[in-house]
């Protein structure tokens, strides 16, 4: 039959090898485990896990062989697990971010630990299998993304993890089961009757389970797809008059997937991945890095911080309306909001996890900063990740101005965390949780990942 590029993606799927794994991919991919797993553990301490968690261990309780984060007692059915899981590592918004935007890593790494537990002894994938099938849910993600210009903006009507999420999800899993390519490409097809939720719930809780549903759901379409379930073969194609994936771009434009000869260029080698410093929507690290670097000038002007010196507070940042909350009143909202961040960030000299307590949020001094807000949309200013930046200027009322402006912060991928910055994170989000012991016995593990003989111990 002749070749389609719903095909090409099932045979690369199929043929990819761990020898097609550089040096370099293998680096940046461990260190996005890591970070998960940290994000899933203090994830696994919020309010919308718990729901999550009761709702799975009260309606579902058979084949209980998977672990859930932050809980050494409990065990699911995989694919709940790997729900569970995805909204834990997602409950916060502190989870990575790649461009074109969407959040690789929760999206896949919930479903390949659940499966590796899943899998009897004797079938049980080593390490390197694990870095290849995550991997390949990355790859696959990045490569659908680019298929739209319309993927490289902050998004308007769906939210990435959910579209592409869940086909990567299915993706890995069928790497990591060893299904054939007739079976990868029936579980991208399937994969694609699961994906899809509209941006209207972000700052919501339910945004988190949307990284469940992905994790979960193209787990389950490669399950599906494993004991002969078939879909549309031509599910990525472009074929006018009747929508496959097409049907959540405006603009698509596939390309096939080149099976690997004796080299593959993983997408993840040309474009490194975003880790956040703080929980929050990726678009505050900009305003609250520039932000900071005001507040630094102010002290220097002023001698300390004082908001009664402040007649304005200017913010120019891009058009990206679930992101311009002017008065948020949770904690989903504060974590998407420009103006919360950037006058969090002004008063307290940083952001971190509890300034998204309801004392924070509620903080009189804090809503007198917010009320002083006016937010600008500069022409240049573009909502892309890879091209926006952030300003924050301070209007005095002595009629001086001061200005800080951040066009990458650190932990873009232009500006990567240093190894000590991301173990410092992960120590800090995995000490809600276990102990020193156990912490860094995980780091040990991630970083000797391609040596383990059964994944599933991670």
């Amino acid at each position: 039959p002749e070749e389609t590029v719903t095909s090409s993606f099932a045979s690369f799927i199929h043929g990819v090898q761990p020898k097609h794994l550089s040096k370099a991919v293998c680096h940046r991919s461990k260190r996005m485990i890591l970070d998960s797993i940290g994000a899933g553990l203090v994830g696994s301490r919020t309010h919308v896990f718990n729901i999550a968690l009761q709702y799975c261990q009260e309606l579902y309780s058979s084949a209980a062989v998977s672990s859930v984060y932050g809980k050494p007692g409990i065990k699911l059915s995989p694919t709940l697990a790997a729900f569970t899981n995805g909204v834990a590592t997602h409950s916060m918004d502190f989870d990575d971010t790649w461009h074109p935007a969407t959040h690789p890593s929760g999206a896949v790494l919930p479903a390949l630990l659940a499966a590796s537990q899943m899998l009897p002894p004797s079938t049980k994938p080593n390490g390197l299998d694990f870095l290849l099938a995550f991997n390949v849910g990355l790859e696959v993600q990045g490569r659908l993304m680019h298929f739209s210009s319309e993927a490289h903006n902050i998004p308007k009507r769906f939210h990435p993890p959910s579209v592409v999420g869940t086909m990567g999800s299915a993706a890995a899993t069928a790497k990591l089961l060893s299904l054939s390519t007739s079976q990868c490409t029936h579980a991208l097809g399937i994969a694609a009757s699961f994906a899809g939720a509209p941006m209207a719930n972000a700052a919501t809780q339910a945004k988190p389970l949307h990284m469940g549903n992905a994790t979960r759901l193209g787990f389950e379409a490669a399950l599906l797809a494993a004991r002969g379930m078939e879909a549309n073969p031509f599910i990525l194609d472009s074929i006018p008059g009747c929508s496959g994936f097409s049907a959540f771009y405006s603009v698509y434009e596939p390309k096939p997937l080149a099976v690997p000869s004796d080299h593959h260029e993983f997408l993840l080698e040309k474009q490194d991945i975003a880790f956040k410093r703080f929980p929050a929507h990726l678009g505050m690290h900009w305003v609250v890095d520039a932000a900071l670097s005001v507040r630094n000038l102010f002290i220097n002007y002023a001698g300390s911080f004082s908001s009664s010196l402040i007649r304005t507070i200017v913010l120019k940042v891009p058009v990206s309306k679930y992101i311009n909350r002017p008065s948020p009143s949770s904690e989903h909202e504060a974590r998407h909001s420009f103006q919360f961040n950037a006058c969090t960030a002004l008063l307290d000299g940083e952001v971190g996890l509890s300034s998204f307590t309801e004392n924070s949020i509620h903080r009189q001094e804090l809503r007198e900063l917010l009320d002083k807000v006016v937010v600008e949309h500069p022409e240049d200013n573009a909502a892309n990740f890879d091209k926006m930046y952030g300003e924050v200027a301070l209007l005095l009322h002595s009629g001086d101005v001061l200005t800080g402006k951040c066009d990458t912060f650190y932990g873009h991928w232009r500006n990567p965390l240093s190894r000590e910055s991301l173990l410092k994170k992960f120590r800090s989000n995995a000490s809600y949780v276990l102990s020193d012991e156990k912490i860094e016995a995980i780091i040990t593990t991630v970083d000797n990942l391609e040596n383990l003989s059964d994944s599933s111990q991670l």
